[in-house]
């Protein structure tokens, strides 16, 4: 991500906005047992089946035997009787339609916005401001591998990614004079198996809320859509302080992540701003 030129080289924040992903819990060490396995008052961690004996798999045999006699004297019985004559239904017949069904407009079929250009999805970059997206030679678009380079362990997350079913992204980025700079993230997941686009949001609630100093709000009309602003910059000596201010939320298939990076203290307004109109987009 192309900061500005005071605060680039203060570290890798600015440089390349990076979403982490939540760390594994870790599993509790076993303290109650010794290490020759359980005492008599504790239970295993792990139970395996009592292996079945002798006795049983008698018992077992001798109910199958019992089941297959039975239905075949049963089914001698019946053959010898007359069959036994069955009411009429009483339901109506339900006549099919005719016809074929109206198909949703292009206003009311979101998928054919969604399914289209994602870049076109991304707000508009501001009049005065440069577009750091195509001057770091970028078109537009995440692949699967530019954007597991946005995290802090790419190769960890390449994996993640497959597994969520990560289908493409968008990005696009702005720079304000030399001392403001936004980027915002639109990433579509294919979703077969699950909703993955709740779980990237997710994750970036989780490490924002991480930071200490922060505020947030409810973005209107996402549900569970979120912005922050961290009011305690990033330092490093020699460098100026870098405030920054997120937002994450998703609609449908479509997460979305937007950064703001600034040598001033960021408003609560201006991420709200970024949100609600890139959201409304979506």
């Amino acid at each position: 991500m192309d900061v500005p030129e005071e605060v680039g080289e203060a570290g890798e924040a600015p440089d390349a906005p990076v979403v982490p992903v939540a760390p594994v819990a870790p599993v509790a060490a076993d303290t109650t047992g010794s290490a020759e396995g359980p005492g008599p008052s504790e239970e295993p961690a792990a139970f395996r089946p009592r292996r079945r004996g002798r006795t049983a798999l008698l018992l077992a045999a001798a109910v199958v035997l019992g089941l297959v006699g039975g239905t075949c004297a049963g089914y001698l019985v019946q053959a010898d009787r007359e069959p036994t004559k069955l009411p009429p239904l009483s339901q109506p017949v339900v006549k099919q339609a005719k016809g074929e069904a109206e198909p949703l407009s292009a206003a009311e079929d979101r998928r054919l916005r969604t399914d289209g250009d994602l870049r076109k999805l991304l707000l508009p970059r501001p009049k005065g401001t440069r577009d750091v997206v195509s001057e770091g030679g970028g078109d537009g678009w995440l692949d699967l591998a530019d954007f597991a380079e946005t995290y802090e362990e790419p190769g960890e997350v390449f994996g993640d990614l497959i597994t969520d079913e990560y289908r493409r992204g968008a990005v696009a980025g702005w720079r304000t004079g030399t001392t403001s700079s936004v980027e915002i993230h639109l990433v579509q997941f294919r979703q077969e198996q699950a909703m993955a686009a709740v779980t990237h949001a997710d994750d970036g609630h989780y490490w924002a809320e991480k930071e200490s100093n922060t505020r947030s709000w409810a973005i209107p009309g996402t549900g569970d859509g979120m912005a922050y602003v961290h009011d305690s910059p990033e330092r490093e000596a020699g460098y100026l302080p870098v405030y920054t201010a997120e937002a994450h939320a998703w609609r449908g298939d479509i997460a979305m992540d937007i950064w703001v990076y600034d040598t001033r203290p960021i408003s609560k307004e201006k991420i709200m701003d970024l949100a609600k109109r890139q959201v409304g987009r979506l």
